[in-house]
């Protein structure tokens, strides 16, 4: 609300129409991708068949936005968060998608409703998924672009990075678009993960339980992602693409190879 109230500033040489219209557009796909979380049912506002697949896309078009925030701004710091933005995009993005393959693959399903549904006879999915879901909640921190994974935002280093140029209300919708961002990526891990709005149910009281089960769930994703930013500190580029390229992928991999054999 304060930033609501702040002077927008468009910066001479930036992309006018690029510049003024991402904030706007980002705040939209965060909000479109909240309609897929079954929050108080086993299906979201939007659901069919595939959406699984689109909820991973809706994930990576938002990091796209970021880069080309960046991208039309002329300061130098926010060219470089962009570049940034994009690199780290190529490390992290394969083995958050082989994660969530991993629980399509377990359930037999590309749905939200398919994956949820799988799980209702044991309220999570996370057992056989355990190295899945770690490697779910490191790619999720690095597509937050949250501590250890805050490169193209290094404050100490490029100042706020892609964000550099931008004030008021188009600072302001980044901000929340990332919040709705960190709401959704914690309401997906416990969908995939964590039965989502499953538990014991009271009769009469199905739609209250459901939202508190997954409120909760939610809510215990969300402090552990907290604790993971904490507790390390920032990383370099080459670390993250090196730990992503030699570490999250080839354990996702046979995450995926195990749930196959199994199936």
């Amino acid at each position: 609300i304060k930033l609501l109230t702040k002077e927008d500033i468009t910066p001479e040489g930036a992309d006018t129409l690029i510049f003024r219209s991402i904030p706007i557009f980002s705040l939209a796909v965060a909000l479109t991708c909240t309609l897929f979380l079954p929050i108080s049912g086993i299906r979201g506002l939007i659901s069919f068949e595939g959406d699984l697949i689109v909820a991973i896309a809706l994930m990576t078009l938002l990091s796209i936005m970021f880069f080309y925030a960046g991208l039309s701004s002329p300061s130098r710091f926010s060219i470089v968060g962009a570049e940034r933005t994009m690199l780290q995009l190529l490390s992290y993005e394969i083995p958050l998608m082989l994660s969530m393959a991993s629980v399509a693959v377990s359930t037999s399903s590309l749905s939200i409703v398919g994956v949820v549904w799988a799980q209702r006879d044991r309220w999570l999915i996370i057992g056989p998924n355990m190295l899945s879901f770690i490697v779910f909640l490191l790619a999720a921190q690095a597509e937050l672009e949250r501590i250890p994974f805050d490169i193209p935002e290094a404050e100490q280093e490029i100042v706020a990075g892609w964000l550099t140029e931008f004030s008021g209300r188009k600072l302001a919708l980044f901000r929340l678009a990332n919040d709705v961002e960190l709401v959704y990526v914690c309401g997906l891990a416990t969908t995939l993960y964590l039965g989502g709005p499953l538990g014991p149910i009271i009769p009469g009281f199905e739609g209250i339980l459901s939202f508190i089960y997954f409120i909760v769930k939610t809510t215990i994703v969300l402090l552990i992602l907290t604790t993971i930013r904490a507790l390390f500190a920032r990383l370099k580029i080459y670390q993250m693409v090196n730990f992503s390229w030699k570490y999250l992928i080839p354990l996702s991999l046979v995450q995926l190879i195990l749930v196959r054999v199994v199936v």
